[in-house]
């Protein structure tokens, strides 16, 4: 695995975030609401598996590529919330 990087979610990807999974990470991003009571937002990681790219939320929440090379998020079956 490759190391990426990361960014705070709702703030604009870095540019070495590839666009295929930019949809998916700025649709995951609206779904989560403003924190009345200022709290960091969760940020998100950027990694490589075997050549593909992977972003992954604080919370668990991961966003890579289906076959078609389309966005899909889903919860990672290890963070204890899927």
């Amino acid at each position: 695995m490759q190391l990426g990087t990361r960014w705070t979610s709702g703030d604009e990807p870095p540019k070495s975030v590839p666009a295929a999974l930019r949809s998916g990470i700025e649709a995951v991003d609206a779904t989560i609401p403003d924190d009345q009571l200022g709290q960091p937002r969760p940020r998100w990681t950027l990694t490589w598996l075997e050549g593909k790219p992977i972003a992954e939320l604080d919370t668990g929440i991961i966003v890579s590529l289906d076959e078609n090379g389309e966005a899909v998020a889903r919860n990672d079956p290890e963070d204890g919330f899927g």
